[in-house]
């Protein structure tokens, strides 16, 4: 790993030996995170409720989520959400397609996602693409796509700012 910030072992803190035993694998993110014991006991609800089970679909969720960090080059979350992706039911020839910045092959309402979640991650406004969502998502599930994106900048903010490598 490249970075200069130590990295927290889950004998340091119980909360991060519970979630790398129910993970039955070190997660170098949590560990990261767990330098800041409070901020990671508080990050990891708001996370699931977050990317967790919503009114928006995981499959959605997860192309923003990789939009977002192809954007971002964060090697962390890309690493993490090619395999959560993959179960969401996103493809290999998808996920080169969205690393390409091209967003043909999918649907009129994963397009509009895609293309808001990458001018938001590039201008931290969305003005351009926000009305395109409104022509297929509620409030609810506008908000919801957002949050995601949002999330999905912090921790690749937090992981290229660290240098946080994913784990081999």
């Amino acid at each position: 790993m490249a970075n200069t910030i130590n990295l927290v072992e889950p004998a340091q803190n119980e909360y991060l030996a519970e979630l790398e035993q129910r993970a039955k694998r070190p997660i170098h993110f949590f560990r990261l995170m767990a330098n800041r014991p409070e901020v990671l006991k508080n990050f990891v609800p708001l996370y699931g409720s977050i990317v967790g089970p919503g009114s928006v679909d995981q499959r959605t969720k997860e192309l923003v989520y990789l939009t977002v960090s192809y954007t971002n080059k964060c090697a962390y979350c890309t690493a993490a959400h090619t395999a959560s992706g993959r179960k969401a039911g996103v493809t290999e020839e998808e996920m080169r397609a969205l690393q390409a910045g091209q967003d043909d092959g999918f649907t009129a309402h994963e397009r509009a996602a895609i293309q808001y979640a990458r001018e938001l991650t590039r201008t931290a406004d969305g003005a351009q693409t926000r009305d395109a969502l409104n022509q297929h998502y509620n409030d609810e599930q506008i908000v919801e796509i957002t949050l995601v994106a949002a999330i999905a900048n912090f921790t690749n903010r937090l992981n290229n700012g660290l240098r946080l490598l994913p784990e081999q």
